[in-house]
């Protein structure tokens, strides 16, 4: 098996070598971003996302047949990947849809089947539904397989799973493989327990924390390095196409929804506490047009005033838990993110507190009353979690059982950093 060649392509007037099947040494200059101070964007102000950064890949792809892993949130310049693609003679011969589809329409864990793009005419083949990952049939003739979807940095949201299955195939057929990084909005976190991988799911793939504080092309580094794919499969073409003015520090704003149910920045900034509760019976705001802002379920009447009624609203939530029952809560809209950026911490506050409130602590954990994405040991990823929250633990104590796991991911999260 040949050496894995890890290709990185940065910023400022930096020139290397791309390595590719078809030519010797491509070099490929970037022009210096501006600010490092900016969230923006957009080309030439502050940060740049590796699609903004066409200079760097578009030449390369000429005359290369293209096939491409994106969602809504695949962008250069605020339009539509593949269209600007298409519009700069790149050659792209299918797409491949992850979890809410191609256009990002579909609803959390809703089967998404092959179609036809109507625009564009490309075919589009889903790897939400019975298949996961592109078969050898997908994949003749491709040149390139270029994943481009922007993630959140959080291990029960599904987008990693599906880098990790599109590697998969881009190695076991001799695929090369292009990453246009993104930036990660919770980059400066890293914190949760570990997955037990007896735990492994749908929602849960990879032993690292609930929040991995990687970028995308971080992750794919990762996923080559430490032999995640099946039968030890290594990717011999992995080209990153860095961003530029990027720390994992840095605040920033999605300028598209990275999905239906994370529909503003205050929703992505609660998501990987507020996601937990999913294992729980209470609601996280599906059904509302503020889900994973607000907290609440039925029996905490009496508790809470504030209040909420989730009801089906279709490609966000059809069958929301506590469809068409008042639910009493907590409303964190307005809360201050700032605070989870301070503390580079997961909030448990709120688990502990609705727990000690809920009137039937049997039910609190009980998942089997809805189609809900897994119970709470598959979302912590570990087995005593549930156990901590019914003995009155408290959040210092919940962390202290996770500081060996996360000392070891981080040293190992190392090698694997592109924005030191």
């Amino acid at each position: 098996m040949p050496k894995p060649i890890l290709t990185f392509l940065s910023c400022g007037l930096l020139t290397l070598a791309l390595s590719c099947s078809s030519c010797s040494k491509e070099t490929l200059t970037a022009n210096t971003a501006a600010s490092s101070k900016s969230t923006s964007a957009k080309p030439g102000k502050g940060l740049i996302t590796g699609a903004d950064q066409t200079e760097k890949y578009v030449p390369y792809l000429k005359g290369k047949k293209v096939a491409m892993v994106v969602n809504q949130s695949s962008t250069i310049g605020g339009k539509p990947s593949v269209d600007s693609l298409l519009a700069s003679g790149i050659q792209i011969v299918k797409v491949f849809g992850p979890e809410h589809g191609f256009r990002g329409n579909a609803s959390n864990g809703a089967h998404v089947g092959d179609e036809v793009d109507a625009k564009t005419g490309i075919p589009i083949i889903s790897l939400y539904g019975k298949k996961k990952k592109p078969s050898k049939e997908d994949l003749a003739g491709v040149d390139v397989l270029i994943y481009d979807i922007q993630d959140v940095g959080v291990r029960f949201y599904t987008n990693i799973n599906t880098l990790r299955d599109v590697m998969e195939s881009a190695a076991e057929h001799n695929v090369e493989m292009m990453v246009l990084d993104r930036p990660n909005p919770h980059g400066y976190l890293i914190d949760g327990p570990i997955l037990d991988m007896k735990y492994k799911s749908g929602i849960g793939q990879f032993p690292i924390p609930i929040a991995h504080g990687l970028t995308v092309g971080e992750f794919a580094q990762m996923v080559n390095g430490e032999g995640w794919m099946e039968k030890g499969l290594k990717l011999s073409k992995l080209n990153i196409i860095k961003l530029a003015n990027y720390h994992h520090d840095l605040p920033y704003v999605l300028p598209v929804n990275p999905s239906p149910n994370l529909n503003t920045p205050q929703s992505v900034m609660l998501y990987p506490s507020l996601c937990l509760f999913e294992g729980t019976i209470i609601s996280q705001g599906r059904g509302t047009h503020m889900p994973f802002t607000v907290l609440g379920a039925p029996a905490l009447k009496g508790k809470y005033d504030f209040n909420f009624t989730p009801v089906s609203i279709q490609g966000m939530s059809e069958t929301p838990l506590h469809m068409n029952e008042v639910s009493y809560g907590l409303d964190l809209r307005k809360y201050d993110v700032e605070q989870l950026r301070k503390k580079r911490q997961i909030n448990l506050s709120w688990m502990i507190e609705l727990y000690q409130a809920y009137p039937e602590k049997a039910r609190f954990f009980d998942s089997s009353y809805s189609k809900q994405m897994g119970v709470i040991e598959r979302l912590a990823g570990v087995a005593d979690f549930r156990k901590q929250i019914q003995e009155g633990w408290s959040e210092e104590r919940i962390r202290e059982t996770w500081q060996p796991g996360l000392a070891a991911y981080k040293e190992m999260r190392q090698k694997y950093l592109l924005y030191k």
